[in-house]
């Protein structure tokens, strides 16, 4: 949780900084970038909300990779969790594309497709994968587990 937090929290920071350095370059009229900043704020709140409030932070962080108590858990299926298993990439994430929009930044738009994209592609490099051997051996001995050392 020390590296992911400030990590996330700097897709935000760099996103904020690239739209306040390029604002206005996509054009619309500005009803039109806020208009539709709000309505990708709607989805990313919920879920935010969704995540503290049923999933929370230490298996959003991945605990779940690496606390073999999480392994037995069933899905979180309430809030935002219940239109999507992966509500938190799905949704959350449209928060860089909200403030792309109502600053009209084509930069800030461009980084939020790619930091978009890339968490989509590190899920199904990188978590899905693990998750699957994860939860089809929750009964067999932990691959990694560092609830034994804490």
């Amino acid at each position: 949780m020390v590296l992911f937090f400030p990590f996330l929290v700097a897709r935000l920071v760099m996103t904020v900084a690239l739209a306040i350095s390029a604002p206005g370059s996509l054009g619309l009229p500005a009803g039109v970038g806020i208009f539709l900043g709000l309505l990708l704020l709607v989805p990313a709140a919920y879920t935010i909300w969704s995540t503290f409030r049923y999933f929370g932070l230490v298996r959003a962080a991945g605990g779940d990779h690496f606390r073999a108590r999480y392994w037995t858990m069933p899905l979180v299926t309430q809030g935002a969790f219940r239109y999507s298993g992966n509500a938190m990439y799905t949704f959350a994430f449209m928060i860089l594309w909200a403030i792309a929009l109502w600053t009209q930044s084509r930069a800030a738009l461009a980084l939020a497709l790619f930091q978009h994209a890339y968490i989509w592609v590190h899920f199904y490099c990188t978590e899905a994968p693990d998750l699957e051997v994860l939860y089809s051996s929750a009964t067999q001995p932990p691959r990694h587990n560092i609830d034994d050392t804490l």
